[in-house]
């Protein structure tokens, strides 16, 4: 996997740019505030709990969880939604690919659209945050699924700035701030 540049925290970019788990956790979270904070969250979620493990945050008390997203600072701006959520999707990992989620997108060597449809099978993950993660994964970490790109759509063009699989740096950051402004202006 390549080093991702998304929240501006160092600590933060080598969680999701080594753990699986944690990059997914990072889209889940990416909802309602800043992209930079969704992805955060991980790093947030473990030092709290000393480690990022499918297992240890489905088994846990929901309400340690919950515990967890309210520290101060808080993991997302509605702790104990997406608490449950984060829970959620790890119980989906530990049950449906033996706690490791990378299996989503390499057990079998599956094609782009079989991805597709993996992460669409993931609590939290809708078509559109489907379609972005797997553009991530195809544009930044290296997936050489077959298709992948018609699969993710819109988000799968080379040189397009519509999310954070094109983050790369500061200025692409700003390109894909832009591009969002843009496409909500347009929709008014």
């Amino acid at each position: 996997m390549t080093s991702l540049h998304i929240t501006g925290d160092a600590d933060a970019d080598s969680l999701l740019s080594e753990d699986p788990l944690a990059l997914l956790v990072g889209m889940l979270l990416d909802q309602q505030i800043a992209m930079e904070t969704a992805f955060a969250g991980p790093a947030k979620i473990r030092d709290r709990l000393g480690s990022i493990d499918a297992a240890a945050i489905a088994d846990a008390d929901p309400d340690s969880i919950v515990d967890v997203f309210r520290q101060t600072p808080a993991v997302h701006r509605f702790p104990g939604s997406m608490a449950g959520r984060v829970q959620a999707l790890c119980r989906a990992i530990v049950d449906e690919w033996e706690g490791d989620a990378s299996s989503i997108w390499t057990r079998g060597e599956p094609s782009g659209p079989e991805i597709l449809s993996r992460l669409m099978a993931l609590p939290g993950f809708g078509d559109q945050k489907a379609r972005i993660f797997l553009a991530l994964l195809g544009k930044q970490c290296g997936l050489r699924a077959e298709g992948w790109r018609e699969a993710a759509g819109a988000y799968g063009e080379e040189g397009c700035f519509r999310s954070v699989a094109d983050i790369v740096d500061p200025d692409s950051l700003v390109k894909v701030r832009e591009t969002k402004r843009a496409a909500k202006a347009a929709a008014r």
